[in-house]
């Protein structure tokens, strides 16, 4: 008989994540052009100012899976909500670009803090024998998030401005601190049975967990390889007279997700790490090289299917990976080793990419990205796929 994996902490935790990143894309996605419009930023200052964002929530991230032991998931989970609440506030006070760039960052601490806290908790409450299908359902949250926070983000900005977005922000984020009062958190998660010399000293060892370094590194240079999607897809799709259909590209790749997740979660599970994660790496190339290929509406949309078919699927398995090979005793200095790494890759991404872009043009861009997919596919083989065997 399956362990059960529906339960409300599970539901609920599922539906926090999902605010703290749809929080993340309202202001971020539109950040950038509201400060050249309002502050006359240059573009270099745009990007980092959606960048550095990522840079505090990276730092926070390794803080938190630091002192998960000590203060527990549901503590943190408060911790972060209520930085990342109160400071949504600071938009409205902000009327310079350097203010503005250092709010960023220290917004994205509260994101970094309270998103740790509850993937690492999702991590503790799914039953091991589901681990794989568990955090795959658990990474929806992200999927979705990711659908709806550009389009209502630019929708509304479009509509009723910033100030806007900064309001439904503060109201969503209320909203996930009453949540928090409904979980039931399990014991493991609050143990503060910590080494009290271990912690009196510095040590790498407290910030990343080195076993989950390997699949940490595939996610940092898939997170590379996504932020040529993230960063140059608007601009790329009206230069090639494709906006329209690419307003429906995170759509269709969210649905492609939601339809695909149950049955990646349980052949996971059941068939191991290469069996799904090789077709990822294959399937995120394919799509890669479709949008650079594309010169038709119909041909963008059947590259956001494989998207979401690779990159999609490689979020929630890496993390799965990460906590395995790890232990669960290091399941917070794990999970904050993968997403933070991960995130630094999407947050950095689009600086590397913007240097060699004037190089290559967008087309070629997508060609090269596709290609760096298929060597990360490689990379996997020598840190991770090669030893599958001996860890499972």
């Amino acid at each position: 008989m399956k362990e059960k994996l529906w339960t409300m902490t599970f539901v609920i935790n599922m539906l926090l994540n999902f605010i703290f990143y749809l929080v993340f894309y309202l202001p971020t996605v539109v950040i950038g052009s509201m400060a050249m419009t309002e502050y006359h930023a240059s573009a270099s200052i745009a990007g980092i100012l959606s960048g550095i964002f990522i840079v505090g929530g990276f730092i926070a991230r390794l803080w938190t899976g630091n002192n998960m032991k000590r203060f527990g998931a549901k503590k943190l989970l408060y911790i972060g909500t209520i930085i990342y609440f109160i400071l949504t506030f600071g938009y409205f006070a902000v009327h310079s670009v350097g203010l503005l760039l250092l709010l960023r960052l220290i917004h994205g601490v509260g994101f970094g803090i309270a998103a740790t806290a509850s993937g690492t908790l999702a991590g503790a409450i799914v039953p091991a024998s589901r681990r794989g299908e568990g955090i795959g359902y658990y990474a929806l949250s992200v999927t979705l998030s990711s659908a709806v926070g550009p389009f209502l983000s630019m929708f509304l900005y479009a509509s009723s401005g910033f100030n806007i977005l900064i309001i439904l922000s503060a109201i969503l984020l209320f909203v996930a601190l009453i949540g928090i009062f409904l979980l039931h958190i399990p014991k493991t998660t609050t143990n503060t049975s910590v080494s009290t010399d271990k912690k009196k000293k510095f040590a790498w060892s407290n910030y990343f967990e080195k076993k989950a370094l390997p699949i940490s590194l595939i996610a940092f240079l898939i997170g590379i390889a996504y932020s040529s999607i993230l960063s140059f897809m608007d601009a790329y799709a009206s230069s090639i007279h494709l906006a329209q259909a690419a307003s429906f590209f995170f759509l269709v790749y969210a649905v492609t997700v939601l339809i695909s997740r149950p049955l990646t979660g349980r052949i996971f599970d059941t068939h191991g790490d290469n069996f799904v994660m090789y077709p990822t790496y294959l399937f995120f190339a394919i799509g890669l090289f479709l949008i650079g290929l594309a010169h038709s509406g119909w041909m963008l949309l059947v590259a956001a299917i494989f998207i979401g078919l690779g990159y999609g699927s490689f979020s929630p398995f890496g993390q799965a990976i990460a906590i395995r090979t790890s232990g669960f005793e290091r399941l917070g200095v794990a999970t904050s080793t993968f997403f933070g790494l991960m995130d630094m890759g999407v947050g950095f991404g689009p600086f590397i990419l913007g240097l060699i872009m004037p190089l290559l043009g967008y087309r070629n861009l997508y060609f090269a990205s596709a290609i760096f997919s298929i060597i990360i596919a490689f990379i996997y083989y020598l840190l991770h796929g090669r030893h599958v065997k001996k860890n499972r």
